[in-house]
């Protein structure tokens, strides 16, 4: 929901992935690599788990397209080490430094799309002395982040496929069934798409957005509405009739504006996907913090999805955007001292309390309630907790980088 653009996200490239290099190749403690399979809906991991340290992985590609291996953080979500372009036939090793806890591996095909074969994978033994190392822990938050910017982009623009296709089939109900499900990869990296200059207001304006702006209205509201259609007498969020200069899309429009979604959302790939896109360690501290601005100036209020009522789920995913940038600083703010303690602490229990009331009305994959159906009462509630957290949180940048 932009309507203030995070210009610290900078057009510029995958720095190579920190957690790879000139490590011993061995899987934990001594034991010899864990062997990975890869086909195009499969990710065999031999082992289950293994020992903390530098873990070695002898990844072999036995599909017909490239393909990619992840390592993904016990929420599924943030990703803590990536090999990416492995061509059909090739065998690689890639190493991971990995602490004890419970993490997930996966494979995705063409690099794109959803993470195939989720297995759990577990890593046992002593945790290793958190290095103060300021430049390698910024380094690996920086590729990290970038690997979880790329892979929800990835999910993002085959669900838009499949949303734009059934909005422009007529098939309204499958695309009403798509409609929130599909923003979540979206709402989780929104700082990023705002960087890129008119990028997020194509993709995600609502009208009284591009109506104050005087642009034309596309993304992801304009087909809202289209799917939602307003009732006789309905008005805007701005209290203006929800008629005025708008009708309900013809076919031949409907088929524009899924094209443009649909491309959009292929620019938003290219661009993250560009050699000299990068993050700095400000942007990731920064944007979880612009995250729950999303959430406490749009998603609150609930005129972010006005016609569908699905702004929990914005809600929801933002929050997730926010815990996966926040805990890829996490291990920095920790170097701080008795400070960063007390912070990460009390930023941990303010997440784990906004988590759990949200939690109070559905998930993502399950589907929350309708946010007409939210009480004031409870809004405020949910409006309290997010302040809640934001006040933590709106601390962290400065402790990150020592300011």
């Amino acid at each position: 929901m932009p309507r203030r653009l995070v210009t610290g996200f900078i057009a510029a490239g995958v720095v190579a992935v920190a957690l790879t290099g000139c490590v011993p190749n061995k899987a934990g403690a001594g034991a010899g690599a864990v062997n990975v399979a890869i086909t195009d809906d499969t990710c065999a991991v031999a082992e289950k788990t293994t020992a903390t340290g530098a873990v070695s992985f002898s990844i072999t590609n036995k599909g017909s397209d490239t393909n990619e291996f992840e390592i993904y953080a016990s929420d599924k979500l943030r990703i803590v080490g990536e090999k990416e372009n492995i061509t059909p036939g090739q065998t690689v090793t890639y190493v991971a430094q990995l602490e004890p806890g419970s993490y997930y591996t996966a494979c995705k095909f063409q690099q794109v799309g959803g993470p195939v074969g989720l297995a759990a994978f577990q890593v046992t033994g002593a945790a290793t002395e958190l290095t103060s190392d300021a430049k390698k822990l910024s380094d690996v938050a920086v590729t990290n982040y970038i690997s979880y910017i790329k892979s929800q982009v990835g999910e993002l623009v085959p669900a838009v496929a499949a949303f734009s296709a059934a909005y422009a089939a007529g098939d309204d109900e499958k695309a009403r069934s798509l409609f929130a499900s599909t923003r979540a990869f979206y709402e989780r990296i929104e700082p990023t798409a705002e960087a890129f200059g008119d990028l997020d207001p194509k993709l995600d304006y609502r009208e009284v957005d591009a109506v104050a702006e005087g642009l034309d209205w596309t993304g992801f509201h304009r087909i809202e509405k289209d799917l939602w259609p307003p009732a006789p007498g309905a008005l805007n969020s701005d209290g203006t009739s929800a008629f005025l200069d708008w009708a309900p899309s013809t076919p031949a429009q409907r088929q524009s504006f899924a094209a443009g979604l649909v491309g959009d959302t292929a620019k938003l790939q290219e661009l993250v996907s560009a050699k000299d896109f990068t993050v700095s360690l400000a942007d990731i501290s920064n944007g979880s913090i612009g995250l729950l601005d999303e959430v406490a100036s749009g998603k609150i209020s609930g005129e972010e999805d006005w016609w569908s009522g699905t702004d929990l789920t914005d809600f929801a995913a933002n929050v997730q955007g926010a815990d996966v940038a926040y805990g890829n600083v996490r291990d920095i703010a920790l170097t701080k001292g008795e400070k960063g303690k007390k912070l990460t602490a009390s930023i941990d229990a303010e997440f784990s309390a906004l988590n759990g009331l949200l939690a109070q009305y559905g998930s993502i994959d399950a589907g929350f309630t309708d946010y007409g159906q939210v009480t004031d009462a409870q809004k405020k509630a949910l409006s309290d907790q997010v302040n809640a957290l934001s006040e933590p949180l709106s601390q962290l940048t400065a402790l990150v980088l020592g300011a």
